[in-house]
C-alpha cells in the first residue's frame, strides 16, 4: 500500500508543471546561454551521449521535431553529457545530420531540470518555463507532439 501511495505521489509531481526554471547551457564552443533565452516556446531538453544507442535511435525523431516546428514556437535543443572532443562532437552531429542546437555538461545525474538515472532522459518544458514533463528512454516525435496537445487542451 505504502510503495503504490508513493509512485503515485512521483507521478503527480512529474506531471504538475513545476516552477520557471532557468539553467546555464554551455555551447560546443564554449559560449554560455540561458534556458530563459528560449522563453516563449515549447522546448525540448534531450540529455544524449554518443555512445548510447537508444539515444542514436531517437535523434532522427527529434530532427524531425525540430525541423517541422522550430518556426511554429518549438524547438528541441540536445545537451551532451560526456567528455568528447569538440571535434569528434562536431563529426558525429554531421554524421547524423542533427542541426538543432546542442550543448554540453560533463556526464552528470542531476540538473537544474531535475534527475537524469539514464540517458537519453528528456524534459519537456512549457511556453512558461516550467518543467511539465521528464522522459527517461527514447522519446519519439509522436509522444512530444501528442503531449503537447493533451497539455494544451487543458
Amino acid at each position: 500500500m505504502t510503495r503504490l501511495f508513493i509512485s503515485l505521489i512521483y507521478i503527480i509531481v512529474l506531471l504538475a508543471p513545476a516552477h520557471a526554471v532557468e539553467m546555464e547551457l554551455k555551447g560546443i564552443d564554449g559560449s554560455i546561454q540561458q534556458l530563459s533565452d528560449f522563453k516563449g516556446k515549447w522546448i525540448v531538453v534531450n540529455y544524449w551521449a554518443t555512445w548510447c544507442p537508444p539515444c542514436i535511435e531517437e535523434m532522427p525523431e527529434l530532427q524531425s521535431y525540430h525541423d517541422d516546428y522550430e518556426k511554429r514556437g518549438a524547438m528541441v535543443i540536445g545537451i551532451n553529457t560526456e567528455l568528447v572532443g569538440k571535434d569528434q562532437l562536431l563529426g558525429f552531429l554531421d554524421d547524423y545530420f542533427i542541426t538543432y542546437p546542442i550543448f554540453t555538461s560533463p556526464p552528470i545525474q542531476e540538473s537544474a531540470l531535475g534527475g537524469i538515472p539514464g540517458l537519453p532522459t528528456t524534459f519537456l518544458i512549457s511556453p512558461q518555463g516550467e518543467i511539465v514533463a521528464r522522459q527517461v528512454g527514447g522519446v519519439t516525435r509522436e509522444i512530444i507532439e501528442k503531449f503537447i496537445l493533451k497539455w494544451e487542451a487543458k
